[in-house]
């Protein structure tokens, strides 16, 4: 079933071979990864009456999973439309890197002290992964999964629902750039060291290193948007 859109919702639902446990899960799983690679463009109307016909699944589900991706910001709510894929935008871009560049160092400062063997090895683990990874689209979560985890133990869970926000909002972002410009503009040089910083306990040279990633990302996003 194609929507008049042109996306075949049908066809994304009969894709997802491992089905969550909930059916709302199981819409938002699928919805997220497609919106994250772009297979559903920028634009797009999510409408629930054709999701829950092609997902096989009551409007209920489809309602929550909206939900959820709005507040990943990976949709809005328009008035005649509904719920639209959010576009991708210049302005949009470098306001995601201003307010990464505020919360993230606050966060991992007040994490390094309290970060366990494990949650390095984690981090370790999953710079390794970053390295076998072949694919764009799991590059994006490994990322974000490598960031939370040195900001884990912050200790402030609104701080870290607001990182995780803004991290998920530039995942989609650094999917398509990857995409566009190549993974080596992915360099892990500087995950590397945060974690080396993070491990000796140097607050300082920790979170000057992650405002440098920030910044050095952040210029990479205006030079592929023309800015």
């Amino acid at each position: 079933m194609s929507s008049e859109d042109g996306f075949d919702f049908a066809a994304l639902a009969a894709g997802e071979a491992d089905r969550p446990r909930t059916a709302s899960e199981f819409v938002q799983r699928a919805l997220r990864a497609a919106i994250l690679d772009g297979r559903i463009p920028p634009g797009t109307p999510l409408r629930q009456e054709a999701l829950a016909a092609a997902f096989d699944v009551s409007r209920m589900p489809v309602r929550e999973a909206l939900r959820q991706l709005e507040a990943q910001a990976l949709l809005e709510f328009t008035p005649h439309k509904g719920a639209v894929v959010a576009e991708l935008s210049a302005q949009d871009q470098a306001d995601t890197y201003l307010i990464r560049r505020a919360l993230e160092p606050v966060a991992f400062a007040q994490s390094i002290p309290h970060l366990t063997r494990e949650d390095l090895e984690r981090a370790e683990d999953l710079i390794a992964d970053m390295d076998r990874e072949p694919d764009h689209g799991r590059l994006g979560e490994l990322n974000r999964r490598f960031h939370l985890s040195l900001y884990a133990r912050a200790g402030s869970p609104k701080l870290l629902r607001l990182v995780e926000r803004q991290l998920t909002e530039h995942d989609r972002y650094l999917r398509f750039h990857l995409a566009m410009m190549g993974r080596e503009r992915m360099s892990q040089v500087d995950h590397i060291a945060m974690l080396a910083a993070a491990a000796a306990g140097d607050i300082d040279m920790a979170t000057s290193v992650l405002q440098r990633h920030i910044d050095v990302a952040a210029e990479d996003s205006a030079r592929f948007f023309g800015v």
